[in-house]
């Protein structure tokens, strides 16, 4: 409404249709595209092995942690996925965040633990993989997110006031109020929701995106299957709103994310090094 958010800058240069969209669908789970994706990742394990013989051994780097390298990367280098709807308006966000859940422990009926991380385009993969294990054992030493503290006082309220509360908080998200200090403690207000089920040995499922929060995008991945060849494959199943862009750039988009799981040595370059890439030699 007042033309401006602490988390992004208003999309003005955008055809007539893609204006008018959040007005014909004005909810995400109006407007969901999903798309499968196989990704192989026999070269992604044999780097994975070569490169943990330089790691920790409590910190190995895994498959989903290259996935979240290539996700959060792909944020820079194709910007129109990083944006959302909100208050009728595309706006671009202004970082680049990835959250994504995990167990507290790897046993059944285990509380989950929600992370969000802010990813910078010239970090390395190993700094990105050391923030991610800082954080991770952060949550699973029992400290609390600004989110926790702030829905364990939410969740004593009776319902009507969570209700309200929680009405109160959407409409001043629409009229783009919120401060950036409630924006960045929120794990919905994200760039996109990664999940993991390949942990836990299942398959990838769609997942719906929710109303709450800016999160255009949810990708999970599922386990270490073989393909009609032998050779080992991931699925992913990616949800995403298609208001943001049309479902060509969006395709080619996760045909890049793709293309950097396959050839592994690609996700140690910084993000102005991938710019110079010629993505059509790696097909």
């Amino acid at each position: 409404m007042f033309g401006r958010r602490a988390d992004g800058t208003r999309v003005e240069n955008i055809p007539t249709l893609r204006r008018f969209m959040p007005y014909v669908s004005p909810r995400r789970n109006d407007s969901l595209f999903y798309m499968f994706q196989d990704i192989r990742v026999d070269a992604a394990l044999e780097y994975l092995e070569k490169k943990n013989c330089e790691r920790p051994v409590q910190r190995p780097i895994t498959l989903f942690h290259l996935m979240l390298r290539a996700t959060g990367n792909i944020c820079f280098l194709r910007p129109g996925i990083n944006r959302f709807v909100k208050g009728g308006k595309l706006w671009d966000r202004n970082h680049v965040s990835l959250t994504f859940s995990a167990k507290r422990e790897i046993v059944d009926g285990s509380p989950l633990l929600t992370i969000k991380r802010r990813f910078l385009p010239d970090e390395s993969l190993e700094e990105m993989v050391d923030g991610i294990y800082d954080r991770l054992e952060s949550g699973r030493g029992g400290k609390k997110t600004t989110a926790d503290k702030e829905m364990g006082i939410m969740v004593r309220l009776p319902g009507f006031a969570i209700r309200a509360a929680m009405g109160f908080v959407r409409a001043v998200d629409s009229l783009g109020l919120l401060p950036a200090s409630f924006i960045e403690g929120d794990p919905l207000f994200t760039s996109i929701f990664m999940a993991n089920l390949g942990s836990i040995n299942y398959p990838a499922g769609f997942h719906h995106l929710w109303e709450y929060g800016t999160a255009s995008c949810f990708g999970v991945m599922g386990k270490i299957e073989f393909d009609a060849e032998k050779r080992r494959k991931i699925v992913m199943a990616w949800t995403y709103d298609e208001r943001i862009e049309d479902g060509l750039y969006s395709y080619h988009s996760m045909e890049i994310i793709r293309k950097k799981l396959e050839h592994p040595e690609l996700l140690e370059l910084s993000v102005a090094e991938l710019e110079r890439k010629d993505w059509t030699i790696y097909d």
